[in-house]
């Protein structure tokens, strides 16, 4: 029998490896997780390979094209196609970002950042609600990583993530190394930004890699998914753990795909932390 941490220890799927978990004798994972778009089209070949998975291992259905803080209106077709796959599947979880990437209809291939006034509040409120009222279930919501910020914010991101929890009733899909990369980035402190989260409404978190760039004005920290989990990161989690308790955990890995085994072997180092780490304090009730 499979053991807790086992169980909440997940990875990405992605193409390199849909086929391996796809085949006869896959192999064994707590849980994996799915970019939603990638398999909107129930006809497609990943699609048919997703259900196949689905049958044998839990699927999260991560998105990247809900929106919400855009000033467009919510994709319609969008939000209809990943409904058709959630009730396809019946996914663990249901997840998407706290960013930007459509105006007036035209997409970028990003995950661009909001300025978070009461404006912007208002309209990632209202889209959450909308989407879990046509979801039937709750979204989390997953903290960003960013380059930027605006000079007319009237927010913190921290207080703006749990302002919308509060007022939408959404989980949280809280990624340590975005709030990492960012706190290097923007120069706060990543014990100010956990602390001023709701530990009860933390219902997933994501473990990844970042890049170190040098440009002529500094040297800036991004969010590549293209490397192992960095140290200050794994401490992070050992710290959220020791504090809350265990929570389903990812590890995503983008770019420079890896083989499986690597993968594994970082899945391996959470379910090691969880089996080592008991809590101290706080309410980690789930």
């Amino acid at each position: 029998m499979r053991d807790h941490a086992f169980e909440q220890v997940g990875v990405g799927l992605r193409a390199p490896h849909l086929s391996l978990f796809a085949a006869m004798n896959p192999p064994e994972v707590g849980w994996l997780e799915i970019h939603s778009e990638n398999y909107f089209n129930p006809d497609s070949p990943a699609r048919r390979s997703l259900n196949t998975i689905a049958d044998h291992t839990p699927i999260s259905c991560h998105g990247i094209g809900l929106s919400l803080g855009s000033a467009d209106p919510l994709d319609v077709r969008h939000l209809a196609q990943l409904k058709r796959l959630i009730d396809d599947i019946q996914p663990l979880a249901v997840s998407d970002h706290l960013s930007w990437s459509s105006i007036s209809g035209q997409y970028f291939n990003d995950l661009l950042p909001i300025p978070y006034t009461e404006q912007a509040l208002n309209v990632v409120c209202t889209k959450i609600s909308q989407v879990q009222e046509t979801l039937g279930r709750q979204l989390l919501l997953e903290n960003p990583s960013s380059y930027l910020s605006f000079h007319h914010a009237t927010y913190t991101e921290w207080d703006f993530l749990d302002l919308v929890q509060q007022r939408t009733g959404c989980g949280l899909l809280l990624d340590l190394n975005n709030i990492y990369v960012s706190s290097f980035n923007h120069g706060f402190d990543c014990a100010t930004y956990l602390a001023a989260l709701n530990p009860n409404a933390v219902k997933e978190i994501h473990l990844a890699g970042f890049t170190v760039k040098q440009l002529d004005e500094g040297e800036i920290w991004i969010d590549t998914h293209s490397r192992p989990v960095s140290d200050p990161v794994w401490q992070l989690y050992r710290d959220w753990v020791q504090t809350h308790g265990s929570v389903p955990t990812l590890i995503e890995w983008d770019l420079d795909i890896p083989p499986l085994a690597v993968l594994l072997g970082e899945a391996e180092k959470a379910r090691q932390i969880l089996r080592n780490t008991h809590p101290g304090g706080g309410n980690h009730e789930r």
